[in-house]
């Protein structure tokens, strides 16, 4: 019985990283990852070791990204350990981010992957609320507090002032890639962050991933014909939600919460 319910073969590390990058319980961001970093790297032991990061992130917070990206490099630079990435369906935008953690990066050819850019944006509703009579009532403290607020009209230097910030970011996240990526992107700059997201065989072809590959041959590459992944996966959500089945419910959840969170003006990766 033991033999079934416990794998004593080998086992190799695997960072679960499937979702909406995002600072809300249940998304993907530091608090929630840190727990499995910590894990997946400790495990190694003083010899060092590899880790995979199994991602499947169309992206989201340009914070979180950041973030946990920098603490896989800090892990495994202490822990002497090499990283891989295996993108599923979606590593792109910040889930690109993610995978550019690793020292080397395999995807599906139909996977999507890139989207290095940033997107910003809100809803103008000042029109909609004088067509039903609303007042705008906003005081400050500040000349640009309220910049980009979606009841007032909209002026050109918060635009400006936008658009400035979105291209501090992505020269940011432009910077990482080529630290990470460093001597293997092929091809024009301008389309490799033109923004554009794309399949893994064009992603090969600009040099943004290293070999077409999936997980559970990657496993066995690294630990041997009878290697299993041994998964570390972020905290989950708690409460009534934690407990929906993930099933269409689940996601209409998630895609609420998604929708709330950007009801404000947010840039996202």
């Amino acid at each position: 019985m033991a033999g079934v319910l416990f794998w004593r073969g080998p086992r190799v590390g695997v960072i679960e990283l499937h979702g909406i990058l995002a600072t809300r319980e249940g998304a993907l961001n530091l608090k929630s990852v840190a727990p499995a970093i910590d894990r997946a790297f400790g495990a190694l032991g003083k010899g060092g070791g590899d880790v995979v990061l199994d991602i499947n992130s169309p992206g989201g917070s340009p914070v979180q990204s950041e973030l946990i990206g920098a603490m896989i490099r800090r892990r495994a630079e202490e822990a002497k350990a090499r990283v891989h990435a295996v993108i599923q369906d979606v590593g792109a935008s910040g889930g690109y981010w993610l995978a550019c953690a690793a020292d080397q990066i395999q995807a599906s050819a139909m996977s999507v992957v890139g989207s290095i850019g940033v997107v910003g944006g809100s809803f103008g509703l000042n029109d909609f609320i004088a067509r039903y009579g609303v007042q705008r009532r906003l005081y400050t403290a500040g000349q640009n507090k309220a910049r980009l607020d979606p009841f007032s009209p909209e002026r050109a230097e918060d635009v400006d002032f936008a658009k400035r910030l979105m291209a501090d970011i992505h020269e940011r996240f432009k910077d990482w890639v080529r630290t990470r990526r460093a001597g293997r992107l092929k091809g024009d700059e301008a389309k490799i962050f033109d923004g554009s997201f794309m399949l893994g065989q064009q992603a090969l072809d600009l040099g943004l991933i290293d070999r077409f590959g999936d997980l559970d041959a990657l496993v066995r590459e690294i630990g041997g014909p009878r290697a299993r992944p041994r998964v570390y996966r972020p905290a989950r959500r708690r409460g009534l939600l934690g407990r929906l089945p993930r099933l269409v419910a689940a996601d209409v959840v998630d895609g609420a919460l998604d929708a709330l969170e950007e009801r404000q003006w947010r840039m996202w990766l």
